[in-house]
């Protein structure tokens, strides 16, 4: 089963490869630091995703089933994929991560890490939590981070995916829940959208600082190359560096 391996129990990198040959490069790039994202909109069905994945999961020891820019309509399949599979990690919808957690508790899946998504507000200490493929086209609901990090507890799940930051606008914001993140007993956040290697310590900085145990940015387009769609391994050492210098 597979796991992830925070440096110095802290701090992982979520990012995207290619195919499997770049997701090695990067993994080794991170040091073994990272978590390697595969997203399940560009599977026809469960069962094309699930052989996918398993081939990825043969050259990379920390794979991490993705919905593909947040998608609520991924959600079924990121899950079942995830419960066939047993990666290390599977994003899911805020109305999702109970569905995900319980499909992977039933078939033994239980160390694979689930996360929820929650959107700004533009509000800190409030966020949003209607994520999911009904929810997200009907009236906003806006919890308190505190909230919404006890009901994805509640839920199974283990950590919130902060979706979009937006760079740095939305700083205050992701520090606000990260804050309620550690208070609460949440072990992980998850800081991802308009990441980059500029804007990559300030943003990690700022969840560290609350005293949440683990932090993982997802870092996605920024470090890929337009031409070749290949993540670039240069950019991943650099976020490694960003990363020693903060933990």
């Amino acid at each position: 089963m597979q796991q992830i391996n925070f440096y110095r129990g802290r701090v992982a990198i979520n990012v995207l490869a290619k195919d499997p040959a770049n997701a090695r490069e990067v993994y080794d790039a991170a040091e073994g630091h990272a978590v390697i994202g595969i997203l399940s909109a560009g599977f026809a069905d469960v069962a094309e995703g699930a052989t996918e994945v398993t081939r990825w999961m043969a050259t990379v020891p920390s794979v991490s089933v993705g919905l593909g820019a947040g998608d609520p309509a991924q959600f079924y399949k990121a899950a079942m994929i995830a419960s066939a599979v047993h990666p290390a990690h599977v994003n899911q919808t805020f109305t999702g991560c109970g569905f995900a957690a319980g499909a992977l508790a039933a078939t033994g899946g239980t160390r694979t890490i689930v996360n929820a998504l929650v959107s700004p507000t533009g509000t800190p200490g409030k966020v949003l939590i209607s994520t999911g493929v009904s929810s997200s086209r009907g009236t906003p609901a806006v919890v308190s981070c505190d909230a919404a990090v006890r009901m994805i507890l509640d839920s199974g799940a283990d950590a919130a995916k902060f979706f979009p930051m937006g760079g740095l606008v939305s700083l205050a914001e992701l520090r606000a829940l990260a804050a309620c993140a550690a208070e609460g007993g949440m072990t992980l956040i998850e800081p991802t959208g308009g990441i980059d290697t500029d804007n990559f310590g300030p943003i990690l900085q700022a969840c560290l600082e609350t005293g949440v145990p683990r932090v993982m940015p997802h870092v996605y387009s920024s470090i890929i190359d337009p031409q070749t769609g290949l993540t670039r391994p240069e950019e991943v050492r650099k976020l490694m560096e960003v990363v020693k210098e903060l933990v």
